[in-house]
C-alpha cells in the first residue's frame, strides 16, 4: 500500500500545541504516533498538548525523558507517552510493555528509532525538523498508510 504524506508549517509553539490538539482529536485506541525530530525540534511539545487535550482529569503531562514512559486515563482510552531516546535494545522496549499497549492505547513514541524490529507497521510517522532561523518554528512531515489515517488527516493538511 502506498503512504500518504502532506508537508506544513508551524510558526509557533501556540500554532504546534494547536494541530496537535486537532490531530488528538481523531485519535482512538489503537493508534500509534512515531515522532521523529532532532533534540528540540517539538515533539514534547506536540505530545504533551495532545495529551493534555484527551485526559479525563487535569494533570501534569511531565516528559517521559527519565521515565521512559508515562500513561494516562484519556477519553478515548489508555494514553501511552515513550520516549525511547535511552534505549539500547528491541529487549529493552518489550520490557517496556510498549509493544502490547500499542494494540488498544493511543501511544505517542519519541525517537521510534529504537524500536529497531518492533517498528509497529500500521503507524503514522511526524517529523519534525526545526527552522534554523526561527526557534518557535519547525516543519511537521505526517507520513502513513492506510484508511483509518486517512481519516485522522483528512482536512489536517492545509487548515
Amino acid at each position: 500500500m502506498a503512504n500518504s504524506t502532506f508537508t506544513r508549517t508551524l510558526n509557533s509553539e501556540t500554532q504546534s500545541a494547536a494541530f496537535a490538539r486537532r490531530v488528538a482529536a481523531r485519535l482512538s485506541s489503537g493508534h500509534t504516533l512515531l515522532l521523529e525530530g532532532p533534540v528540540g525540534a517539538g515533539k514534547t511539545h506536540f505530545a504533551r498538548s495532545a495529551i493534555k487535550s484527551l485526559l479525563l482529569d487535569d494533570e501534569d503531562v511531565p516528559s517521559p525523558t527519565f521515565t521512559l514512559v508515562q500513561t494516562y486515563d484519556g477519553t478515548a482510552g489508555p494514553i501511552w507517552h515513550a520516549d525511547l531516546y535511552r534505549l539500547t535494545s528491541d529487549f529493552e522496549v518489550e520490557e517496556l510493555g510498549l509493544i502490547d499497549a500499542m494494540e488498544d492505547a493511543i501511544c505517542l513514541i519519541e525517537w521510534p528509532d529504537r524500536l529497531g524490529s518492533l517498528m509497529p507497521s500500521d503507524a503514522a510517522v511526524l517529523a519534525f525538523t526545526p527552522d534554523p532561523y526561527d526557534e518557535n518554528k519547525r516543519s511537521l512531515t505526517a507520513t502513513w498508510s492506510g484508511a483509518t489515517w486517512d481519516a485522522v488527516f483528512k482536512g489536517l493538511a492545509h487548515d
